[in-house]
Formats: structure tokens, sequence, C-alpha cells
């Protein structure tokens, strides 16, 4: 795992690069034990230290509606526990109603992916893990056409991409930007073809050894879905 501080367009990013040939990226919304929401990182890290695992990395997963459930697919151990959501609303109503929405996946073979949501049921492959969140930050390679390059809506945002098949990179904002600027990091400084809109506002990430990065703390509301890396203490 690597992680780093980018700058771009003047702005500051918090970047983590996984090997999932290294590193094993899961997805966690409940606490197996009680059925519970684990709701934020640092809850989610004590119960792994209860069983024998350290965090080394966690963000945010994707888009959740008001229940603090996943507002779209949400696949945890290859068991799928909220369906994909292709249902096309008012982009004033959220970000998820941004077209194109996508996935973010890692497939039974261990490759992971980013795809809107409409290619990922057209593929039809079983996963071991995913999250649907919205919108698409770049599409095979272009920059959602939605985004404005001088749009003043800015706010903390995460990310992720896959860069190879087995390469994840996620990123989340030190500062408020806007969507233009997030995709054009993606795409431009990160290399990314296919990325994907995880959340704004409450954004964060958990670095092990050096504690967390993005938005405020006093910002973050419950999560429903955290990315996780663990390691054997």
């Amino acid at each position: 795992m690597e992680s780093r501080t980018v700058n771009f367009q003047g702005q500051d990013f918090t970047v983590v690069r996984l090997d999932l040939h290294r590193e094993s990226l899961s997805l966690h919304w409940k606490n197996p034990d009680n059925s519970q929401p684990f709701g934020d990182i640092q809850t989610l890290r004590e119960w792994g230290a209860a069983n024998g695992k350290r965090l080394m990395f966690a963000a945010n997963a994707g888009i959740y509606d008001a229940a603090f459930s996943p507002l779209g697919l949400y696949v945890e151990n290859g068991k799928t526990l909220v369906p994909l959501n292709l249902f096309r609303g008012n982009p004033a109503a959220g970000n998820f109603s941004i077209q194109p929405n996508g996935v973010f996946a890692i497939y039974q073979d261990g490759h992971a992916a980013v795809r809107t949501s409409t290619q990922f049921k057209t593929d039809g492959k079983p996963v071991d893990w995913a999250t649907q969140s919205g919108p698409m930050l770049v599409i095979d390679g272009q920059i959602n056409h939605q985004f404005v390059g001088d749009s003043n809506s800015n706010k903390w945002r995460s990310g992720v991409c896959a860069h190879g098949p087995y390469q994840v990179v996620f990123a989340v904002s030190e500062s408020p930007v806007n969507f233009h600027t997030f995709a054009s990091l993606f795409r431009d400084k990160l290399g990314c073809r296919d990325a994907l809109y995880l959340d704004g506002t409450i954004s964060q990430f958990y670095i092990d050894g050096t504690g967390y990065t993005g938005a405020p703390t006093f910002m973050v509301k419950p999560y429903a879905g955290i990315f996780a890396v663990f390691a054997n203490q």
C-alpha cells in the first residue's frame, strides 16, 4: 500500500494505491457479531483489533439513503445485500441521480473494475465485493460531460478507480473542490480511464500511522459501507 499527497491545480489530495495481489480490500457495513452498522471507521477499527486485525486503510464507500442504507448495489463477501439501482431521478435530488452512475467491484478472480451501472448489469459477472455510487467521474477516458469547469459547488470529495486489473487507486480532497477538478485529477494526474465518485462533504480516509485525512471530523456522518484493508496483528 502506498499513500501520498498529490498537488493538482493548486489543491492537495491524499492518494492511496493498493496492489490487490498483496492487499485484501473488503467492504463492511454491519458488525457480524450483532448486525449493527459499524457507522464509522473507528468502530470498524476497534472491531478489527478485537479480532486480531490491524486496520491499515479505510474509506467511506458509496452513496446511501436517509436510513443509512446503501442507495445502490452493495455486495459484501459475495452476498448481495442491496440490489443494483437503475432508477434515473432528477439530478437536483442528489449526486446519485447524475448520470451515469456506476459500480466499483472486485470480481471472483480477484480483479477490480469501475463500470457504469448499465455496463455492470450487461456484463452480468458475479462479484465478491461491490458498491454502487455516482456520478461516474471519468468514463472511458472522458470527463463526465455534466461537470462544469468553473462550477462553484465545492465540497470535500472522494473517489476510486482501477488503474489496472489489480491496482486500485483511492483519492480524497484535503479541501473542497468541484466535480470537474476532481474528475480531472483522476484522468490527468492519476491516469484512470474510468473513475467513480464515492461521496462528498463527509468523505474521510484512515491510514495506519498517519490518521485521518479528508473532511473535518465534525462534518462526518455515519457511513453505510466502509472500504477496509486489514493486516493480521
